[in-house]
């Protein structure tokens, strides 16, 4: 089949403007989990709970959500449309803000957040299919970058936004927070995105379409690695996002300073972000992953060291995490254009299958990751460390099967006379 993206409907609006309205997408998942986080004791203090750390739930519920609804939307956008599938998912998300606003202990305010993970799924898999949509190769690697850069300016503020309805109100009024930063995103999609999916590239949803889409997938050894990768990646990023409320305020003290530790490091992911998108017009996606990788690898083992030799203090703690989130900035965006490369004629079931399997290990990893939290950084770092590990095998296999494929073509090739 034919690359889309070489076909899709010219934008009537900037690149910038594009990236950002992307971004903005993407980021309702980020707004989400991050806003909550500083009001984490304060649902604590206002519904019972059979352990602490059970608070961190309301985090893994929205991704646990988020990974089946992807599931759905992916399959819907491809049948019915791309911004179908974002006005409706927006309306659910709203529909689960409503349910958390009104809950009443810990089991309605989960059901209120899985409620908010199956709505963002359809803004979050609409968002890459766009832009996969629009832009293949190192193009759409770039738009990410640009992207992912904007997108985590959403985590950097987030908190504060949250602190900041705390002082005037209590930790329920963030979800109204969340309603007009929906209502945003609708109005500007209804105005200034067009369709980019045209009917003469709709593929009807249905189980045999599905399993085409998912044999695509699953078929595509790159593809499958970069997703295990993705999950993984996540998954220890997950575990820290889950901890870092009890890390910033319970282990160092940090209060409502917890705020502004949160954004610097959510400006370090921004900032390498931003280098990113220059960086892969000039060198492989591939190569830039893996020195990144290397980098979480032995800043991680270095950390951990250094727990053997003395007290952990805030200053080092924050060195690292500024390493592991520049790291992580370098990686992000080339991984999911890695994965979605050979998918452009199933863009939006693969950015389903990849995003969900992808959300289901992260949630998991993230879940356990968080739970095992013990009043130290040990659970956090040896996540960082040995999920790294396991992602440098797997890149190196898939630059090894990458390389072995364009080695085999070339000997099948018809010579040329």
């Amino acid at each position: 089949m034919s690359d889309y993206s070489t076909h899709a409907p010219q934008s009537r609006i900037s690149t910038a403007e594009f990236s950002l309205l992307v971004a903005l997408m993407m980021s309702i998942v980020a707004i989400s989990i991050d806003a909550l986080l500083p009001a984490l004791d304060a649902i604590r203090a206002d519904i019972a709970m059979s352990h602490p750390n059970q608070a961190q739930l309301v985090v893994s519920a929205l991704f646990f959500g988020m990974a089946l609804g992807q599931l759905i939307c992916g399959p819907l956008s491809d049948a019915t449309g791309r911004k179908k599938v974002l006005n409706g998912g927006i309306a659910l998300f709203l529909v689960g803000t409503a349910v958390c606003y009104f809950a009443k202990d810990i089991n309605m305010l989960l059901l209120g957040r899985f409620i908010q993970g199956l709505g963002v799924s359809g803004p979050y898999v609409s968002a890459i299919s766009i832009v996969r949509d629009k832009y293949s190769g190192n193009e759409m690697a770039r738009i990410m970058s640009l992207v992912m850069m904007i997108f985590v300016m959403v985590p950097a503020l987030a908190p504060s936004l949250g602190q900041a309805v705390l002082w005037v109100g209590n930790w329920r009024d963030i979800f109204l927070l969340y309603v007009g930063y929906a209502l945003l995103i609708v109005v500007w999609i209804f105005w200034r995105l067009e369709e980019t999916l045209p009917e003469a590239h709709r593929i009807p949803m249905s189980k045999k379409g599905f399993a085409e889409g998912f044999k695509e997938v699953i078929s595509s050894v790159p593809t499958v690695c970069y997703m295990i990768c993705m999950g993984l990646f996540f998954g220890s990023f997950v575990g820290y996002l889950n901890s870092s409320q009890q890390i910033f305020q319970s282990l160092f003290n940090t209060g409502e300073l917890f705020t502004l530790y949160f954004g610097l490091l959510a400006l370090v992911f921004g900032a390498a972000s931003l280098l990113n998108s220059r960086l892969v017009q000039k060198w492989d996606m591939q190569q830039l992953s893996a020195a990144a990788v290397w980098g979480i690898i032995v800043s991680s083992a270095l950390f951990l060291a250094l727990h053997l030799v003395t007290d952990i203090q805030l200053w080092m703690f924050l060195l690292y995490a500024a390493v592991l989130f520049f790291c992580f900035g370098l990686v992000f965006g080339n991984i999911n254009a890695m994965a979605m490369e050979p998918m452009g004629h199933v863009a939006g079931i693969a950015a389903a299958i990849i995003g969900s399997v992808s959300s289901i290990m992260s949630m998991s990893i993230g879940t356990i990751i968080g739970q095992l939290y013990n009043g130290s950084l040990i659970p956090v770092t040896l996540g960082f460390f040995i999920f790294a590990c396991i992602n440098m095998a797997i890149l190196t296999f898939a630059k090894s099967y990458k390389q072995k494929q364009v080695m085999q073509q070339q000997n099948t090739a018809p010579s040329a006379g």
